[in-house]
């Protein structure tokens, strides 16, 4: 019986990585699309407001809530499994009260203080986007707790539905929103703050979507026997701030970074350089449209580094060195296979992609420069996501902690120093990202290798899907350059001529990785089951 529960409960935290892994994925995807036809309709202006009022909600986020499902889901997970039934409906509790009162401080404070934070931010006009926001901040708190009741209850439904409703309501109010104003003509920044109320209606409506589905869960905690006495308030709302604060100053310091971070380049291209307010925000919003095609890799590695984490950390504690190796090796080579040709892709055919989905090549053309660079940098973003997984399994957390903090300071050095060269400007910004990736991955990397008991074989895990990669972005960049010399101009040339070579290019370059990879025998089915849905997965590739 025993042996069976802990089969269950196994089986179970499984499933729950993987829906939670999935739900990530499948939110930043959606996320992206939003954003490509927000960013057309804004423009290089209106897409530098929405970024830098965005960036100042997600450090508001970070320091008020950050840290709040993952205390509470380990606190109430904890206290049910000692018996204390009743302390883990305190923990819910106190932590709806808690969190209530620090989101209306911070919704009070990010619309009393919008006009300080705008100017702070180098964007006056983003003052009413920052007051629509607000309110955000108080939902997402309020969400947080929900979330957290949940989880400890080793649920992940509501918390995954939650935040798909979070990101589809954002797409549909704040693209609503945002073709609206501008049909009636308003200025830029407004359309903006227009977009911005996709957020805050996005963050709203998953409370009710939380709630309901805590409701089930609510009626089973009243059959649970309750015999113990609840800590007073004051004691369970110091634990719950305990273990909470530590990983909200994880997060913010990154917000931080990512917040300092834009005031820099900002501050460099205007007052260094000399550069028109105006034109700066151009500058800034082309960064910003790259960033979006940037971020996108990563999200289809997070559920390769959600999985391993759990089997990585019982084959340790069982003392199964070889078999942690296998599956650290596996994970990392499933990592290269994907994010290896995902930013060769990007880099080589920056240019074409940047102009079918933006239309042009952004102000002055450094659109492709730029993405050409965040596209090698997309790389190492996987790279350290998946090393970050394995020191967390391994028991060296802090580490991808401080090696976080060390590539942040570096950007935020490289940024204040690149951007103010005339013939860089904003390309210093993700050549400062870049080196900040790289320094990060390296690191982890490093630390992985002297600390894991059984070293893995790095070498192994590069050299074929490098090999796959260096083919197929050679292809890339061959065909693509065919195509755009003889049949763009029979397509008439412009966006639709490049979405069609491009459309042709990138089902040509798959099929050339694809057949690399069988034929090189990359890929084994120990790889692919670390996947969710791994051994279905297996099975339809037919791999032994």
């Amino acid at each position: 019986m025993i042996l069976a529960g802990t089969s269950a409960k196994k089986q179970s935290f499984f499933r729950g990585a993987a829906i939670l892994a999935a739900t990530v994925a499948l939110t930043k995807i959606i996320g992206a699309i939003y954003k490509i036809p927000l960013y057309n309709l804004l423009g290089d202006d209106g897409t530098g407001h929405f970024n830098k009022a965005y960036e100042v909600y997600n450090l508001m986020l970070a320091i008020s809530t950050a840290g709040v499902p993952v205390a509470l889901s380990c606190l109430i997970s904890s206290a049910r499994a000692s018996g204390r039934y009743a302390q883990a409906r305190r923990y819910n509790s106190v932590g709806l009260f808690v969190f209530t009162v620090i989101g209306v401080l911070g919704t009070a404070a990010m619309y009393i203080w919008a006009p300080q934070l705008a100017s702070f931010m180098k964007d006056a006009e983003i003052a009413l986007a920052l007051k629509v926001l607000s309110p955000a901040v108080l939902f997402a708190a309020l969400v947080s707790v929900l979330r957290g009741y949940s989880q400890g209850h080793n649920d992940m439904v509501p918390t995954s539905l939650s935040q798909i409703t979070e990101v589809v309501c954002k797409m549909i109010f704040g693209l609503a929103a945002a073709w609206f104003l501008a049909s009636q003509g308003n200025d830029l920044a407004t359309i903006a703050a227009g977009a911005i109320v996709g957020v805050t209606m996005g963050m709203g409506l998953a409370i009710p979507v939380m709630a309901i589905y805590n409701k089930r869960i609510r009626r089973l905690d009243a059959e649970d026997i309750v015999v113990d006495e609840p800590d007073s308030v004051g004691k369970t709302a110091a634990k719950i701030l305990k273990v909470s604060l530590p990983i909200t100053v994880g997060a913010a310091a990154s917000q931080f970074i990512t917040f300092f971070d834009s005031r820099i380049i900002s501050d460099t291209l205007e007052s260094v350089l000399n550069i028109e307010h105006s034109i700066a925000i151009s500058l800034y919003g082309v960064y910003s449209k790259a960033l979006a095609l940037f971020n996108l890799p990563s999200a289809f590695i997070t559920p390769v580094a959600v999985s391993v984490v759990p089997i990585i950390a019982a084959a340790i504690a069982a003392r199964k060195a070889g078999e942690a190796k296998k599956t650290v090796e596996s994970s990392m080579k499933l990592t290269n296979l994907f994010a290896m040709p995902a930013a060769v892709g990007i880099a080589v055919l920056s240019k074409p992609i940047f102009i079918s989905l933006y239309g042009s090549t952004g102000y002055e053309g450094l659109g492709p420069v730029i993405l050409t660079i965040l596209g090698a940098a997309s790389f190492f973003v996987c790279e350290y996501i998946i090393t970050n997984g394995i020191l967390q399994a391994s028991g060296h957390e802090k580490v991808s902690a401080l090696s976080l903090i060390a590539g942040g300071i570096v950007k935020l050095i490289l940024s204040w120093k690149l951007v103010s060269l005339p013939g860089l400007n904003i390309v210093g910004a993700p050549i400062g990202t870049l080196v900040c990736y790289i320094i990060i991955a390296a690191v982890n990397t490093t630390v992985m290798q002297l600390k894991l008991p059984e070293k893995p074989n790095l070498i192994k895990i590069i050299f074929r899907p490098f090999v796959c990669t260096a083919v197929m972005g050679a292809g890339s960049f061959a065909v693509y350059g065919l195509l755009e010399k003889f049949a763009l101009p029979l397509l008439g040339g412009g966006r639709i001529g490049t979405i069609i070579c491009l459309a042709v290019t990138i089902i040509v370059a798959v099929v050339i990785y694809a057949a690399l990879v069988l034929a090189l025998k990359v890929v084994t089915r120990e790889d692919v089951v670390l996947l969710p849905k791994g051994e279905k997965i297996a099975k339809l590739l037919r791999l032994k």
